[in-house]
């Protein structure tokens, strides 16, 4: 009898959890989703249902979609890969438990933060996104109820710290990315790209955007640490569904970024080649260089 009653006792700990399934079915669930957010993002437009205009579209295009040049998604993809594997360790190995939980409290937080933004920073809302926010928070509130409590290593004092310390420090580093931090207009200015900057502003050129636009931010940042000396107009300056700029309704803004150079307009990124050719900027990069 006490035979019976000690095999009754190590199976649950020695055998797969009541919840493993469910944690499994969720990272596969995470994984199809953020395999086709990626697709999309290398060869397609936009996700199905989601046009240009809309909330969905305008998320999956801003800068904040793409991490070190690569989509937010593929890194969703790894994020849900590695968590797969390591709760399929943990139907047979309790030990996996702490790094899985790493993983989804990482992968929760960096949820929260790119939602946040999402809201109040976007203001727009994509479905997809909001999915895999509800899939890796069911994760790590499972993974949480799914604790090894007979394991003496993973009680709450020695297994919450380090989870919340990296997710603190990712979600830092990721708001010092997004803020322009580690970004070449940190650095000193490059004569030339300072020189044509100030001749676009003083010839009275100008250069019309919004702050929430991945095209926009790419034109910015051909210019660098000159950035601040573009004749750049803001035309959301209230936010998305605020008020429009009235220099933008003046001139028929349309589509960002939209250039108007001495009364010929040109809408898209344009090179700073292009630019120097449009605005009649003839100083060579050398010449700059000796002023």
């Amino acid at each position: 009898m006490r035979e019976a009653k000690g095999r009754a006792a190590a199976t649950p700990a020695g055998g797969p959890h009541p919840l493993d399934n469910g944690l499994l079915v969720l990272a596969l669930a995470g994984i199809a989703l953020t395999a086709y957010l990626t697709f999309i993002a290398w060869f397609g437009e936009y996700p199905a249902y989601c046009g240009e205009e809309s909330d969905c579209g305008l998320v999956q295009q801003s800068r904040w979609s793409t991490l070190l040049g690569i989509p937010i998604a593929l890194w969703g993809l790894l994020t849900y890969a590695l968590l797969a594997r390591l709760l399929w360790r943990l139907r047979t190995r309790p030990s996996s438990w702490r790094m899985a939980l790493m993983i989804a409290t990482v992968g929760a937080a960096v949820s929260w933060y790119l939602t946040s933004v999402s809201v109040f920073v976007i203001e727009a809302v994509c479905v997809y996104c909001l999915v895999s926010f509800a899939i890796i928070n069911a994760l790590l509130v499972l993974l949480l109820v799914r604790r090894p409590a007979h394991m003496p290593e993973h009680a709450w004092a020695k297994s919450l710290p380090g989870p919340l310390g990296s997710a603190v420090v990712v979600v830092f580093a990721l708001f010092l990315h997004f803020s322009g931090l580690f970004d070449p207009a940190a650095g000193p200015e490059k004569p030339y790209l300072k020189a044509l900057a100030l001749h676009l502003r003083d010839s009275g050129a100008r250069f019309y955007g919004a702050y929430w636009c991945p095209a926009c931010q790419q034109q910015k940042a051909l210019f660098e640490a000159s950035v601040d000396r573009l004749p750049y107009v803001e035309c959301t300056p209230d936010g998305r569904r605020g008020a429009y700029n009235f220099a933008c309704i003046a001139n028929d803004i349309q589509d960002y970024p939209t250039w108007i150079i001495d009364g010929r307009r040109r809408t898209g990124v344009l090179s700073v080649g292009e630019l120097a050719a449009m605005s009649g900027f003839a100083q060579s990069d050398d010449e700059s260089r000796k002023k």
